[in-house]
């Protein structure tokens, strides 16, 4: 009878070792989701910033090029009035 008792209280220990250990793995699973979630705005941030760079970068060459342009056009009026 001891023997039985003693094997019961062996087994409820196991299946209380089995439950933190899947209670434990659950809140990994938590966390990596949690991360994964967290990857994915970044990611998407990343991107949408990414294009409002190009935008930028567009638009600040556009600028740059009139600007020679408008260079150009200066030293050419300023030839023809000094001549």
């Amino acid at each position: 009878m001891i023997l039985v008792v003693d094997k019961i209280k062996l087994l409820e220990q196991k299946v209380v070792l089995k439950d933190s250990i899947i209670v434990n793995l659950n809140s990994k699973i938590d966390n990596f989701n949690s991360i994964l979630f967290t990857k994915t705005d970044q990611l998407a941030l990343s991107q949408e910033l990414s294009k409002k760079l190009q935008v930028d970068l567009k638009k600040q060459k556009f600028k740059n090029k009139l600007t020679a342009g408008a260079g150009v056009v200066a030293v050419i009026a300023t030839i023809l009035l000094v001549k």
